[in-house]
């Protein structure tokens, strides 16, 4: 049994390497190398095993990686520290001048896009004869649908794009996880019970509440705590310690609390990020602390990545789910073309939407580890297999394609 110590030390000093390596010798991004990386040396551990089985090394490292819950790790780990990051960087006052579109990407996008994604999963599997209901669909089209805050704000560091889409774009990806995963919870009840009857529309209304409005003001109020006691001082160790107490002791707070922890992260980063460096903070202060969160995203992304990788190892799929999984994302990529080009039409009055950016931000919809994290929490059952392996091909295509090319399909396509 490997100690904690002895996991982070393998993922960080793997992470070291082949971020060292990519650095040097290939022209990739450095969390598309990453992933591309590990993908390889998996593939030819499990190479290596083939060849040489008595060796049992695949067995052993197989072994090593479920020690590590890999949902608990993204859900209830790096994703508070991750979110808080990226929120911390938002221009909060641009934000608001693109808070509808956000809103409608967020919410409304994210709801058409589930809807039609697992509609069109279910029609598929049943063609195929994969043993995949209506309800379980939808839970895939729920879990599939928001784009990953994590892959969308590294992939859109290397974009050039007008600030105003940028902003669309993340302030979409920050907000729409928190709307994702309450869609999500959602699913998987009427998934889980006899044809959803235990669940009524005032559950939904009262889920969505409690979750995505109580998430906002746990996080809005422990912010502005936390802003009010930087303001009385001026310690940059201080400070940037109530920073880490914020994102933990909400995140837990907001777990137990039974509200959107996501959600609580973004509100309270957005809070600190705009209101700290203008009030509360000196400028060594706003130094040490924002080197300090740009640090931990930076590391931690490469953890998370790595950690998609290197699950090619214990993940295994039959040869049907496995053609399922290259039909599926055609799937995905359609249902998020027709969520982000529906809205201009029906709200096109508020002059604040182009269908122009339609490709760009169908592009721009990166899924990453928490869709691997939400399908790896699905209760065993005969549609697990099927939505794991589509969800898994997704993700790898929209990080090491949908990243890699985006700044050219940018270029083409974005109305400036």
């Amino acid at each position: 049994m490997l100690s904690l110590m002895d996991i982070a030390a393998v993922l960080l000093t793997l992470s070291a390497v082949f971020s060292w390596l990519n650095h040097k010798y290939l022209p990739l991004s450095r969390t598309v190398g990453l992933l591309v990386m590990s993908i390889l040396a998996s593939l030819l551990l499990i190479a290596v095993d083939a060849a040489y089985p008595a060796a049992r090394l695949l067995h052993q490292l197989t072994d090593w990686l479920r020690q590590i819950d890999f949902a608990e790790v993204v859900v209830n780990g790096m994703l508070a520290f991750l979110l808080f990051a990226g929120a911390l960087n938002v221009d909060l006052a641009t934000l608001r001048t693109r808070a509808f579109p956000v809103l409608l990407l967020a919410v409304f996008g994210t709801s058409i896009s589930t809807a039609l994604v697992g509609l069109m999963f279910w029609i598929v599997c049943g063609l195929m004869n994969l043993p995949v209901s209506l309800a379980w669909g939808f839970v895939f089209g729920a879990l599939i649908s928001p784009t990953d805050p994590v892959a969308v704000l590294s992939t859109l560091r290397n974009t050039n794009i007008p600030k105003e889409l940028q902003i669309e774009t993340e302030g979409e990806a920050l907000f729409n996880d928190g709307v994702g995963i309450v869609l999500f919870t959602i699913m998987l009840r009427f998934a889980t019970t006899s044809g959803g009857a235990q669940v009524t529309a005032g559950d939904v209304v009262e889920l969505l509440i409690r979750e995505a409005g109580g998430g906002l003001v746990l996080g809005s109020l422990t912010g502005y705590l936390a802003y009010r006691a930087m303001r009385l001082i001026d310690d940059y160790a201080i400070e940037v310690l109530i920073s880490l107490a914020l994102v933990t002791g909400t995140y837990a707070l907001a777990v137990h609390l039974q509200v959107s922890g996501p959600l609580s992260m973004v509100a309270a980063g957005l809070l600190i990020g705009d209101r700290g460096p203008r009030y509360a903070m000196s400028e060594r202060t706003q130094g040490y602390l924002f080197a300090l969160w740009t640090l931990i995203d930076e590391i931690l992304n490469s953890v998370l990545f790595l950690l998609i990788g290197l699950e090619t190892l214990i993940l295994r799929f039959d040869l049907r789910s496995l053609g399922l999984a290259a039909v599926t994302v055609p799937i995905v990529l359609f249902g998020r073309f027709v969520a982000v080009s529906v809205q201009p039409f029906l709200f096109g009055w508020t002059k604040l939407l182009s269908l122009r950016n339609a490709p760009f931000l169908t592009w721009a919809g990166v899924r990453g580890g928490i869709s691997v994290a939400l399908a790896l929490s699905v209760p065993d059952s005969p549609a697990k297999a099927a939505m794991l392996a589509s969800t898994y091909a997704i993700v790898l295509f929209s990080i090491i394609v949908q990243g890699s090319t985006l700044g050219w399909v940018a270029k083409k396509t974005v109305e400036r």
